[in-house]
């Protein structure tokens, strides 16, 4: 087996910023990915993407140097399970690169059987135009997210990030410009004790026409602040920070409603699987996430969408230099509808794509 990896740098459409970003110079105009491609000696292929985060110390060159140290000899697309079961012995954490070699493996597995890879995985065909993503307003000022929101106007939800000194402002003008669309709320564990989250999530539900909010307290707080904000909360809380692996599921079951499943924290489609269906079986609402990301990762994670009642796949419609196509987003709606690989991930390199 062939390894090789390449840096591209995904451009933004807007400045992008979290409450993590506030009073640290603003938002990212670009966002570095790390993709991969594995080759075995018969010629067939696989490609995976790592969206490396600062906000969980990984960069491009931690990405770089775990793959460095992968023997490629130890991975083959006819055994899956032991390539993956390999590549976690090479070192623990390293998500984001793991990420990237469990969707490439995958999508050569699921070629080689002649299969898309939702139906690989036994979850049956994609339900084309029946699952719904929505799409993110970054943190600006509040004539800047309202001009975004306007911007939007074809997708039917809208999620918004909150966690800045502007953030009544920012409501008001993204609501008044939303047009009662529906509106997700995401502060990025902005909220740093119990009460002040209980008092802005008071304000939200008094404002009305928000659907739930996501991650408003640091993930580490205890479980006895987490459940208190749970029992008292007048809107549904979906943990993200706080849902890393299926091992937390139990915990979370106590201090959420849901929890926000992301293939870079859990390490790929295969451990994505295990929380999506770990929460489950806590009674926890699922929602699929991402971070910005090309249609690598995008089109990677809508293969999981039956096992969600939630989707917020938007990186790759956030920038304007996706090196690759594959699931299309039309207002939202994910579909496979006129994308002509019918096998594997489904996405194809564009002609004009570029590596630094």
């Amino acid at each position: 087996m062939q390894l090789r990896h390449s840096r591209i740098d995904l451009a933004l459409r807007h400045p992008w910023a979290i409450a993590t970003d506030v009073g640290r110079g603003g938002g990212k105009s670009v966002y570095p990915v790390v993709l991969v491609e594995l080759q075995d000696a018969q010629g067939r292929s696989g490609v995976g993407e790592a969206s490396p985060s600062s906000q969980y110390g990984e960069s491009h060159e931690t990405v770089a140097s775990f793959l460095s140290r992968v023997d490629p000899r130890r991975l083959s697309f006819d055994d899956p399970s032991g390539s993956l079961a390999y590549i976690e012995s090479v070192a623990p954490g390293n998500y984001p690169a793991k990420c990237a070699l469990d969707i490439a493996l995958l999508d050569g597995a699921s070629k080689a059987a002649g299969k898309p890879l939702c139906e690989f995985l036994g979850l049956g065909p994609f339900a084309d135009g029946r699952h719904l993503s929505s799409f993110t307003i970054g943190i600006d000022t509040p004539a800047k997210m309202a001009a975004k929101t306007e911007e939007a106007g074809r997708y039917e939800v809208l999620k918004m990030k909150l966690g800045s000194p502007l953030d009544r402002e920012n409501l008001a003008a993204v609501q008044g410009a939303a047009g009662g669309r529906t509106l997700r709320v995401d502060a990025n564990a902005a909220w740093q004790t119990k009460e002040e989250a209980l008092r802005m999530i008071e304000w939200l539900a008094s404002r009305g026409g928000v659907e739930f909010v996501e991650q408003p307290m640091p993930p580490g707080l205890p479980t006895a602040d987490w459940a208190w904000l749970k029992q008292r909360s007048p809107l549904p809380l979906v943990g993200d920070e706080l849902y890393q692996s299926a091992s937390d599921a139990p915990r979370c079951a106590e201090c959420v409603h849901g929890v926000n499943v992301k293939l870079v924290k859990t390490g790929g489609v295969t451990r994505g699987k295990e929380a999506l269906e770990a929460a489950r079986a806590q009674g926890l609402q699922t929602m699929l996430g991402c971070m910005i990301e090309s249609s690598i990762l995008i089109t990677a994670a809508a293969h999981l969408a039956s096992l969600t009642h939630f989707l917020d796949l938007d990186g790759n419609v956030l920038i304007t230099n996706d090196p690759y196509a594959g699931v299309r987003n039309i207002g939202g709606r994910l579909t496979f509808d006129g994308v002509p690989e019918t096998s594997g991930l489904r996405v194809r390199r564009r002609p004009d794509a570029g590596t630094d």
